[in-house]
């Protein structure tokens, strides 16, 4: 489920099928996070995170037809396993370059499954939310995938 919420807002939805432990994981480990961030034709090579309130964080995304595109913030709130807020700005010199946003992930576990609450706001105007709404989309497909791929074996 997405949705518009106004001209500098989005809201998306998943449920996987995986505890919330592993789902809130997936932002907090580098090795879970390169694994899926980016929409489908990208790969997130670069990956460092000072996992804290304040800490920073910084990773790279790249395609072959869009190159290399960087983003960062900061962690302002960690709840483990129910709630992250943090800052996001690409700085990649693209249409939302210094636009600083914020996000905030709600992570509610239920009979094991974990709905994933992501809103982001303060973006620059409705194209570039529409830009950002298709983006994480993409890279939540991708995120599902991955999780499916860890929780897989133990469920055979």
């Amino acid at each position: 489920m997405s949705a518009q919420l106004a001209d500098d807002e989005l809201l998306i939805t998943r449920t996987f099928d995986a505890p919330a432990a592993l789902v809130f994981s997936m932002w907090s480990d580098p090795e879970h996070f390169k694994n899926w961030m980016g929409p489908e034709t990208f790969e997130c090579p670069v990956v460092e995170m000072d996992f804290r309130e304040g800490g920073k964080y910084r990773a790279m995304i790249r395609s072959d037809e869009h190159g290399e595109n960087w983003f960062g913030g900061v962690y302002k709130e960690i709840e483990p396993y129910s709630r992250l807020v943090f800052t996001f700005i690409w700085d990649s010199g693209g249409p939302s370059d210094g636009v600083e946003t914020l996000i905030t992930i709600l992570f509610r576990e239920i009979d094991g499954k974990t709905e994933q609450i992501f809103h982001q706001s303060g973006i620059l105007n409705a194209e570039r939310r529409d830009s950002q709404m298709g983006g994480w989309s993409s890279a939540f497909t991708k995120q599902e995938t991955y999780v499916a791929s860890l929780i897989k074996p133990e469920k055979e």
